[in-house]
């Protein structure tokens, strides 16, 4: 194991995929498993992220799913990777985290995104209010959020005088999330952590991320920054089964770019079996900055070399395996090579 690697701290994004031929109460099984394997291995944490209308996948609420992997654990952080603020009220989040904060003091993280991460009849349902669906107002959600949390609230605003129960102490640690200069944006505007999902935009993370190191100014809310690029890794004990394993999740992704709907996560066997079309095939391609594939030592040396580039100190692994045994082996192999058992 190569000492640098050993500085890298891991963490995971778990988007809780529901399987082929497996039932979605099934996915939450493996939410606890993986959690309690996650903290035995020593990642920092474990976050989850905020779908609808996505029939593959089960993670609706990373509010609820963190208080569950909280419940189910004893020291990783947990939190939301993110949660999609144009989906909710400020108030409510603000809610709902300072309770998750009270209840696991120390290990909550609140991820805030700015797209509703899902189409607009579906987020029309959520909102219930044709109005609030083409508001744009996150600039001002936002403030509403952190003014909520921090009770900083100007006297004329007409939000000054509710009081929502707790205090300053339980605040959870605040990231900006961000896949474009937008997060960017609001990470340096306010204060804020960041975390780059380079697996939506590969070509601007290292860009992104040290306009953010270097840029960073002390805020009420963190005094030096904090920041994490996050991609899709998969790893296995070779090259070539870790490209196996992948298989899935390529196929996936290059249908996706294509326009194809997704309805189930395909196995090994049928992404290596699929003949791809010239348009998928392309995509596919293109899409290879979006992964980082290959055995232990390969992806290590690769995270190294990323996290050097876009000076962080932590990547969180967006979890795309095709099945719950591919997930555990190369979250252990990944685990070991970089010294965190």
């Amino acid at each position: 194991m190569d000492s640098e690697n050993s500085k890298l701290k891991l963490s995971i994004l778990d988007f809780v995929h529901i399987y082929k031929d497996s039932p979605a109460s099934k996915s939450l099984k493996n939410v606890t498993e993986m959690v309690q394997l996650a903290e035995e291995l020593g990642y920092s944490r474990y976050w989850f992220t905020e779908h609808h209308n996505t029939t593959n996948l089960m993670s609706t609420s990373p509010d609820m799913l963190s208080m569950h992997a909280a419940a189910h654990t004893n020291k990783i952080r947990v939190g939301s990777g993110g949660v999609m603020l144009p989906n909710h009220s400020p108030l409510k989040v603000m809610e709902n985290f300072t309770l998750l904060e009270g209840l696991y003091p120390g290990r909550v993280d609140l991820g805030i995104g700015r797209a509703s991460g899902t189409d607009a009849q579906t987020m029309l349902a959520l909102l219930r209010s044709r109005e609030l669906l083409g508001a744009n107002d996150f600039p001002e959600q936002l403030d509403d959020l952190l003014s909520f949390f921090y009770r900083s609230f100007k006297e004329t605003h007409p939000f000054s005088h509710i009081n929502p129960p707790g205090d300053k102490s339980m605040v959870p640690d605040l990231y900006m999330l961000g896949s474009s200069e937008g997060g960017l944006h609001f990470a340096l505007q306010k204060g804020l952590g960041f975390v780059f999902a380079a697996q939506l935009a590969p070509q601007l993370a290292v860009p992104m991320l040290r306009a953010y190191k270097n840029e960073f100014k002390p805020s009420s809310y963190l005094n030096e920054p904090k920041s994490m690029m996050a991609i899709m890794v998969i790893t296995a004990e070779t090259e070539e089964e870790a490209e196996f394993v992948a298989g899935p999740a390529e196929l996936m992704w290059a249908q996706m770019s294509t326009g194809t709907k997704i309805l189930s996560f395909p196995t090994p066997s049928e992404a290596k079996n699929h003949t791809y079309t010239l348009a998928e095939a392309s995509a596919r391609e293109h899409n290879k900055a979006r992964f980082v594939i290959g055995s232990p030592e390969t992806v290590a040396e690769k995270l190294h070399q990323m996290a050097k580039a876009s000076m962080v100190d932590e990547i969180i692994i967006a979890d795309f395996y095709p099945n719950q045994e591919s997930r555990k082996n190369g979250h252990k192999l990944l685990a070991k090579q970089f010294g965190l058992i």
